[in-house]
C-alpha cells in the first residue's frame, strides 16, 4: 500500500476513484457529513439484493440469511472493528444503537449523576434527559472552552469528575456533528475510569474517517453508522458493547426474542433491511481494497486542509475547528465574524459560487457552516471553496 498522505494528494487516483460514484448534476456538495455515497457497484448489488428478497421473500431469509448469511456478516463487521462477534449487534443507525444503550444502561441508582456536554448530538442530549427525568439521577451538563485545545478539553472533564463525584455515567462524541472537532477519547477514558465513570460513546461520524482501537482505548460502549463513511446503503448502523459489560446493558424494553446473553436482544428486534445488510460483504471489500480509515483519513484531512489552513487568514473569517491533527478531521467549521446571519452566507455560497453547505448550532462555541468534502470531491472543488469565501469575507 502506498503512503497514504502521498496518495491523499494524488488527483489522479482519485478522479479513477470517484468514477465509480454516480453523481445528480447540479451544486457542488460539501455536506458529505450527513450520509456518504454508495459505490455503482454497491447500488448495483443493493438491487439485486431486493430484487432477490422481493422474489423469494421469507424462504431466501429463513432458510439462507437468517442461518448463515446473517452471522458471516455480522463476523465481518466485527473484524472491521478487531473485536469479537458477540460485541457487536446491527442497529438502523448510530441513532438508534446509542438511544438503546443510554436507555438500557442499568448501573444507575436514584441520587446518581450523568454527563453530557454542549457538543453531543441533540438526540442524544434528549435520551439523557429522558434517563433522567426517569430514573431519578441528576443530569450534568459541561460547555467546552472554545478555541478548543487538547489540554482544555482534558481539563474540562476532569474537574466534571472531581467537581461531580456522583458520576457514574457520561455520554461522549468521537467527532462532534457541528464543527468537526475530534475529542481526545484517548485522554478522557482512562480518565473517566479512574473515577468509576462509563462512557457511551458516539461514533456516529467516526467510523471510517479515523483509525481507533475500541478495545484500547477501553471503551465498553458505542454506536456507529455505516451510511456515512463506510459506504453502505442507509438505515445500517451497529452498537457495540464489550462482552463482559454486556449484563450492565438490560435487553431493550424485556425483548424476549434472544437469552439474556445475546447481544441481539439489546437492540428491538424487528425485520431489518436485509437487502443493504446483503451488501455488506461488499461495502466492506471496497472499503478495505482502498486502504481503509487510513486512507479515507488521509484524503479527507488533506481536502479540509487546503481550505482551512488559508481560510484562518482571511479578515472576517474563524475557522471553529483547530489544527492540531489530534482534534481534527475531513469535517470543520467556519464562521462569518462579520455577519450575524451565518443562513445567510450558506445561501450566497450556493447562489454565487455553486457550493451547498449547511448551518449547524447548538453548542457554545455559536452557529457556524459546516464543511464536509467527500471522497469524491476534488482539489479544484477545495480552491473554488478558498475563492468564495476570500470574496465573501
Amino acid at each position: 500500500m502506498p503512503d497514504n498522505n502521498r496518495r491523499a494528494k494524488d488527483e489522479a487516483f482519485w478522479k479513477t476513484f470517484a468514477d465509480r460514484y454516480d453523481r445528480q448534476p447540479g451544486p457542488i456538495n460539501l455536506e458529505n457529513g450527513y450520509f456518504g455515497r454508495m459505490s455503482r457497484t454497491v447500488v448495483e448489488e443493493y438491487q439485486r439484493n431486493i430484487e432477490l428478497i422481493n422474489r423469494s421473500n421469507s424462504v431466501h431469509v429463513r432458510q439462507r440469511f437468517e442461518q448463515t448469511d446473517g452471522p458471516k456478516i455480522r463476523a465481518q463487521l466485527a473484524a472491521l472493528l478487531d473485536v469479537p462477534p458477540e460485541a457487536v449487534a446491527f442497529a438502523h443507525n448510530a441513532t438508534h444503537a446509542l438511544q438503546s444503550l443510554i436507555r438500557n444502561y442499568n448501573a444507575l441508582q436514584p441520587g446518581d449523576q450523568i454527563l453530557i456536554s454542549d457538543v453531543e448530538y441533540d438526540t442524544v442530549k434528549g435520551a439523557m434527559r429522558w434517563l433522567a427525568k426517569y430514573r431519578g439521577v441528576e443530569l450534568i451538563t459541561i460547555e467546552h472552552p472554545h478555541p478548543a485545545t487538547f489540554d482544555n478539553l482534558l481539563a474540562s472533564y476532569r474537574d466534571a469528575f472531581e467537581r461531580y463525584p456522583r458520576l457514574k455515567m457520561m455520554a461522549l462524541t468521537h467527532v462532534t456533528h457541528r464543527t468537526g472537532l475530534v475529542m481526545p477519547v484517548e485522554a478522557v477514558a482512562p480518565l473517566a475510569k479512574a473515577h468509576g465513570v462509563d462512557i457511551i460513546l458516539d461514533g456516529a461520524h467516526a467510523l471510517g474517517q479515523l483509525e481507533f482501537d475500541l478495545q484500547a482505548l477501553g471503551i465498553s460502549f458505542a454506536g456507529y453508522n455505516l451510511h456515512k463513511w463506510i459506504g453502505s446503503p442507509l438505515t445500517l448502523g451497529f452498537l457495540y458493547i464489550a462482552p463482559e459489560r454486556l449484563a450492565d446493558i438490560d435487553p431493550d424494553m424485556a425483548e424476549p426474542y434472544y437469552p439474556l446473553d445475546n447481544i441481539l436482544g439489546r437492540i428491538p428486534h424487528s425485520t431489518p433491511n436485509i437487502p443493504a445488510l446483503m451488501t455488506l460483504p461488499l461495502v466492506f471489500e471496497e472499503h478495505r481494497s482502498l486502504g481503509g480509515a487510513a486512507a479515507k483519513g488521509a484524503r479527507l484531512n488533506y481536502l479540509r486542509d487546503m481550505w482551512a489552513r488559508p481560510a484562518r487568514d482571511l479578515p472576517g473569517i474563524e475557522v471553529m475547528t483547530p489544527d492540531d491533527p489530534r482534534l481534527s478531521c475531513g469535517i470543520s467549521a467556519l464562521r462569518f465574524t462579520r455577519h450575524a446571519d451565518q443562513q445567510a452566507l450558506v445561501e450566497r455560497l450556493l447562489a454565487d459560487y455553486n457550493l451547498f453547505t449547511v448551518t449547524r448550532s447548538g453548542s457554545a462555541c455559536g452557529t457556524c457552516i459546516r464543511i464536509t468534502p467527500g471522497l469524491t470531491t476534488t482539489a479544484a472543488e477545495m480552491q473554488l471553496l478558498i475563492r468564495a469565501l476570500t470574496e465573501l469575507s
